[in-house]
């Protein structure tokens, strides 16, 4: 464990408790949950949907508690990844006027840069403890077991539109280079690169692992309705059509290793777009400076190559799955994540810690 590390973890857990000190009894009671196991199904229950994320909402709250929300989710984040975060929700009043101001009967302002979600699960004072927070676009999760932050992900950002116009010409895009940066690098592929590259010729409506708490082989989108909390139980069926585009044990596409020079810094600088949402300390980030571990990394594209057309890629290696998608509202509503399919939500590191007190504390470390 280094320092960073634990610094990190430090901060979380010095932020989350001045945030629970300013509750009462029933923010409590929404902003509060069980401590992370192996099997907590709610922890691992997230969405990037206008949908009830579980937690306290923030316009349910005092300004004051407001700010240390806040101050808990800058805790998780780099400057960087923090000011794209409020970026994204802020977008929300942008999506509120092009959408004509919508009206929904089951919520009294539908999109609402207020209605973010944080909820602590467990108590931070005990070493093992882990905290979420969502909304429309933005879904943070994180986990610290015996003081070090274990897991970061899933790790989601979206932004809805994915360009809006500034004054003088200029345009805001929050995640303008994780876009860019993919479609750069398989531009720049040979031909018979690029066929490698390239999956299929339209690209998936959405994420091929959508909001699955556990991905893996096999999984491709599912319609938006299957991403809300209010979605029915029980297995649904994926979007017809996208077989080609299906998650593989072995990766797809086109591997760091036959890019050349310039496109393997472009990589590099695609991966951080992803990687360096959250503190250096906490980050993988430096991983890929190693040429071996990059090699390893894969990347796939979907559709056209043409800026504002529907598309898709993903980067996918061990520990690693990065997916992006602007395919809806004619290419200008964008999702990324960030997922660890071997650790998300610090699955694998809480079944070692929980074998580990089984045991007396002896076992692995």
């Amino acid at each position: 464990m280094t320092t960073g590390e634990q610094d990190t973890a430090a901060a979380m857990a010095e932020a989350a408790t001045a945030w629970l000190d300013t509750l009462d009894r029933d923010q409590a009671a929404s902003g509060t949950g069980d401590g992370p196991r192996g099997d907590d199904a709610e922890r691992r229950r997230w969405f990037y949907t206008p949908t009830d994320h579980g937690g306290l909402t923030l316009h349910d709250q005092a300004p004051a508690q407001q700010q240390r929300a806040m101050r808990l989710v800058a805790s998780g984040l780099s400057e960087a990844g923090f000011a794209t975060v409020a970026a994204v929700m802020g977008l929300e009043n942008v999506l509120d006027r092009n959408q004509g101001w919508p009206e929904r009967p089951y919520r009294e302002r539908f999109r609402d840069p207020g209605l973010y979600y944080l909820r602590v699960f467990g108590d931070p004072a005990s070493g093992t403890w882990g905290w979420r927070f969502g909304g429309h676009h933005v879904s943070l999760n994180n986990l610290v077991v015996d003081g070090r932050v274990v897991a970061t992900t899933p790790c989601f950002l979206g932004t809805n539109p994915a360009g809006t116009p500034l004054l003088g010409g200029g345009t805001s895009r929050p995640l303008g280079p994780t876009e860019d940066l993919g479609r750069e690098i398989v531009r720049g592929l040979p031909p018979e690169l690029l066929d490698r590259a390239v999956l299929l010729e339209t690209a998936p409506p959405d994420l091929v692992t959508a909001n699955r708490a556990v991905v893996g082989p096999g999984d491709r989108p599912l319609p938006t309705s299957a991403i809300r909390r209010e979605s029915p139980p029980g297995p649904v069926e994926p979007v017809p059509g996208t077989e080609e585009v299906e998650l593989t044990d072995a990766p797809q596409g086109v591997p760091a290793s036959v890019l050349d020079d310039r496109g393997r810094e472009l990589l590099r600088r695609l991966l951080s777009s992803y990687l360096d949402r959250v503190p250096a300390a906490v980050s993988p980030a430096a991983r890929y400076e190693d040429d071996a571990a990059l090699d390893e990394v894969h990347l796939a594209w979907a559709g056209p190559l043409e800026p504002g057309r529907p598309h898709y890629y993903r980067l996918q290696g061990p520990q690693l799955l990065l997916e992006w998608d602007n395919t809806q509202d004619d290419a200008n509503h964008a999702h990324s994540v960030w997922r660890n399919p071997a650790s998300d939500f610090g699955l694998d590191v809480l079944g070692q810690h929980a074998a580990r007190e089984q045991n007396g504390g002896s076992g692995p470390s």
